[in-house]
């Protein structure tokens, strides 16, 4: 049988009934048009291919239980949701890095050079004030009005991993810049 000639339709027939030509045939058709979409969201393209490769492992498994009424809108769908996983745990790894750097910071000084907090809050706006403006102003919306990446991204007119570097660059000039609040433990 020549999958090439069927229609969409008749390919989610034949794939729900383990056909593998047909989901061959799937796989060529919407491969690459849904790897655009996940690459121009992500700009990783090997986390896009990978996003892809896992959208049709989990088709392929899940093919006797899934109901397709439309197979594109049904990949794009899936495409979004990966892309959102993807976005979701990468902020989340992010921050969570993030926020050991301040633990590391704000919480690990030895009790004799104990430094209050609103001290400690004029020491870090100082060391802001000496990085670049739009890398403090990317910072403070980040960790003092609680933006996400992509809402920074938006509001400044930067990509997600301008900002993502601006965030890390300051972290960074942070970390040295209040090296005397730490402890050497």
């Amino acid at each position: 049988m020549n999958t090439k000639q069927l229609h969409d339709e008749q390919l989610v027939t034949l794939f729900h009934q383990g056909n593998r030509a047909s989901f061959e045939e799937i796989y060529k058709r919407y491969w690459y048009k849904l790897f655009k979409i996940a690459y121009h969201q992500i700009n990783v393209q090997e986390d896009a291919e990978e996003l892809i490769q896992d959208i049709f492992m989990s088709l392929w498994k899940r093919r006797s239980i899934i109901i397709i009424k439309q197979l594109d809108l049904y990949l794009m769908l899936a495409v979004k949701n990966q892309v959102y996983k993807y976005m979701k745990s990468k902020i989340s790894l992010q921050k969570y890095r993030e926020y050991i750097i301040f633990q590391d910071i704000y919480q690990n000084h030895p009790t004799d050079d104990f430094v209050s907090f609103h001290e400690l809050m004029d020491a870090t706006e100082a060391a802001l004030g000496r990085l670049p403006e739009k890398s403090a102003d990317v910072f403070r919306r980040s960790r003092f009005h609680n933006q996400s990446v992509r809402e920074i991204a938006e509001d400044l007119n930067l990509s997600e991993k301008a900002v993502e570097y601006h965030i890390t660059k300051s972290l960074k000039f942070l970390r040295e810049n209040l090296s005397h609040y730490q402890s050497d433990n």
